[in-house]
């Protein structure tokens, strides 16, 4: 529908030179896959084969809109909403597989396309949304709804199909939309080249250590994988460490030299910040000041109302009002933990005052300390493999799917694994494909995605989906497995429940299946799923030592639990910082530009943030909203943990594993995608709406 074209440009660049010289001529796109399970055939697929696929995929919805506008039938929903909505196959094929791609196997080559289709895009969706003829036939149909006797999903199709239009800019004046288009126009240009900054920001720096005496306090593996890294690089015989997360982490969490981790901390947060070419402090401020222009176009007072509206969340209060309710218990803790980490610095005779790139290293050295407890302990029982196994046979208990690895499947990188997922009943149910390991093609953290979405095509077939779980966690150093920490495990677990997510689909419509759901609603099966990976139960099925092959013991297990509260004022503060900085950059009611720090600055002094602790992603490198789909969003992760806390003791009232339960969770929440409001199908699984106090508890700030 066209909800999918109008979001198309945020949409790949969450996840986010030219010719056509031999694009055309074998281009894969444009023939149907004969791979089974009409998997990308990733070996065919060349860059200058996406540009005329895109050009060719508009041309082809461009038909299909005509033929929509111009059939000379009184409007009904079958040939009006449900052929606009299976309108652009073609062109929803190669901007799956092509935005997926960029975010793992990127190049210039490929950053070209992005910003050379771009703004090609955001003029395709506007001469669809703007089209008054078209919305013409949409909004006749809409005055009929009442009577027209949909189901539960087509009614959701129907409004959520005139909804897009108007927030669109169909009822716009033909001035206006003149402005709208440009605006448009301008933002997706900008948010594409946001997000190519900060990966070059991420692959820019580099710490080159020549001397062992400069790798004090690193963990053996570390060190290891430092060496294999720099011999990457061509720097051999020496240690290289990048703003990758594995190499970063490990760096400010266990380094003793105080000044290489301000150095390499200092380059993580001035990502963006550096006035030079890949600076973002400029693109921000425009972006902002362009969706605030846009929203007031639309008769919005902000950017925020006009995302809210669509989000459970519904009103920029009423996320204030949640943070609001997190912040003050979390500060205060927040405070003590720096007076705990400032009194140990003090202990040893440091005689400096904590500063942010202190903050990994003390909480690391005090949880030893408090709880005999540290990630080089804990890392030797969570081999990745057997932490996919963990998550996999979770699922497998929950609702009887199994995964099975495909070795003749296509893949466009050796470390991609392909698993084919099977229903109880043995029956097809999808392909996953996991990409866990960092390079500098990929884009940093973790995140899922989809190269196909589940639906039933117009005339009746089963489309299958095909979803891609992707992270960044350290590769095999040596004679070593890949070893991750207990908080990668929880960001595995958690990327498998939105994978879930689009696995489990059961939709009508593609622009409804699987994760089509409002920001605020979509972390929900992801976060659940961390639930499962810290249980005991389940932690012993998976967390075994790679050597010996032994459970992980109670003695650990009891650690980790007694260790579950700690440093939760930082986790808390930094993330709720994120959250408030995007709010405030999105309910800003001005359209001129302003120095994006300063702004950045008045936010963060604003709430009381304490130097020793930064907001987790600063404005310049905030790809989440500025390059993302989560503008006025970032709140969403600790709104869905209140309905995950909250969702998981339905689970522990009943049995972790109860299959009642389970189905109930799959039928309602994930299978349903966006085909009911989101707080309906909530209270359909728990019977009420969510309550605060079990997530206040979950994190400590509540006895």
């Amino acid at each position: 529908m066209v909800k999918s074209l109008l979001l198309l440009s945020i949409l790949c660049l969450m996840f986010a030179a030219c010719g056509n010289q031999g694009g055309s001529i074998g281009n894969p796109f444009l023939s149907e896959f004969t791979t089974e399970f009409g998997v990308p055939p990733f070996n065919d697929i060349r860059t200058e084969h996406y540009l005329p696929a895109f050009e060719e995929g508009m041309r082809q919805q461009k038909e299909e809109i005509d033929a929509i506008v111009n059939n000379g039938d009184v409007p009904t929903f079958e040939n009006t909403v449900e052929a606009l909505e299976y309108s652009g196959a073609l062109l929803a094929k190669v901007s799956n597989i092509f935005y997926s791609l960029n975010g793992v196997m990127t190049n210039e080559a490929m950053q070209g396309v992005a910003e050379t289709i771009a703004p090609m895009l955001s003029m395709h969706g506007d001469d669809i949304s703007l089209n008054a003829d078209l919305f013409k036939r949409v909004k006749t149909v809409y005055e009929q709804k009442d009577g027209l006797g949909l189901n539960a999903e087509q009614s959701k199709l129907l409004e959520d199909t005139y909804k897009d239009f108007v927030r669109g800019g169909a009822n716009l004046n033909p001035e206006d939309k003149a402005k709208f288009r440009k605006i448009n126009e301008e933002l997706s240009l900008l948010t594409v080249k946001f997000g190519d900054n900060v990966q070059k920001e991420d692959n820019n720096f580099k710490l080159v250590i020549d001397s062992r005496e400069d790798l004090a306090g690193l963990p053996e593996a570390v060190i290891t994988g430092a060496a294999e890294t720099a011999e990457e690089l061509g720097e051999s015989g020496k240690w290289v460490f990048t703003l990758h997360k594995p190499s970063l982490i490990p760096f400010i969490t266990y380094s003793d030299k105080r000044e290489l981790r301000e150095k390499i901390y200092k380059a993580y947060f001035n990502r963006g910040n550096n006035n030079d070419e890949f600076d973002n402090k400029e693109i921000s401020a425009k972006i902002s000041a362009l969706r605030f222009e846009r929203a007031q176009l639309l008769g919005y007072e902000t950017h925020a109302h006009f995302v809210l509206e669509e989000n459970m969340a519904k009103a920029p209060e009423n996320v204030y009002g949640l943070l609001d309710q997190l912040w003050e218990p979390a500060l205060a803790m927040s405070k003590r933990e720096a007076r705990e980490f400032q009194a140990m610095i003090d202990r040893e005779g440091g005689n400096f005052k904590l500063e942010s790139w202190d903050w990994w290293y003390y909480a690391d050295k005090v949880k030893k300390e408090k709880y005999a407890l540290d990630d080089s302990q804990l890392k030797p029982y969570f081999k990745l493999e057997n932490v996919i196994q963990g998550a996999f046979d979770v699922a497998t208990k929950l609702w009887g799917i199994t995964f099975r690895e495909r070795f003749d499947l296509p893949k466009y990188h050796e470390d991609v694994k392909v698993f084919e997922v099977r229903d109880e009943d043995g029956s097809h149910l999808a392909i996953l494909y996991t990409d866990y390991f960092p390079r500098t093609t990929k884009r940093g953290g973790a995140w899922m995605n989809s190269y196909r979405d589940q639906y039933i095509s117009s005339d009746g077939e089963m489309i299958y989906p095909i979803i891609t779980n992707n992270g960044n966690f350290s590769k095999p150093t040596g004679d070593e497995p890949s070893l991750i920490t207990f908080g990668e495990v929880s960001t595995l677990f958690h990327e498998f429940g939105h994978a879930l997510h689009g696995l489990l689909s059961k939709c009508t419509y593609p622009s409804l299946s699987g994760t089509a759901v409002p920001r605020d609603f979509v972390e929900l099966p992801s976060q659940i799923m961390e639930n499962w990976a810290s249980d005991p139960t389940v932690m012993k099925t998976y967390a075994k030592h790679y050597q010996t092959g032994e459970p992980i013991p109670d003695e650990l297990i009891e650690k980790i639990k007694k260790a579950g509260h700690f440093n939760q004022g930082f986790i808390t503060v930094e993330y709720l910082a994120a959250s408030y900085l995007d709010m405030d950059w999105h309910t800003l009611k001005r359209a001129d530009e302003m120095d994006a720090l300063d702004f950045e600055n008045n936010s963060m002094n604003k709430i009381g943030l304490i130097p020793e602790i930064i907001t987790r992603y600063r404005t310049p490198y905030f790809r989440h909203i500025f390059a993302g789909g989560y503008s006025s969003g970032y709140y969403s992760y600790i709104w869905a943990e209140v309905l995950d806390s909250d969702a998981f003791e339905a689970f522990t009232e009943n049995g972790i594993f109860d299959r009642a339960t389970a189905l109930s969770f799959r039928k309602n929440i994930l299978e349903k995608g966006g085909t009911e409001d989101p707080m309906a199908l909530y209270l359909k699984f728990r019977g009420a709406e969510p309550k605060i106090d079990p997530l206040l508890k979950k994190r400590g700030l509540k006895n």
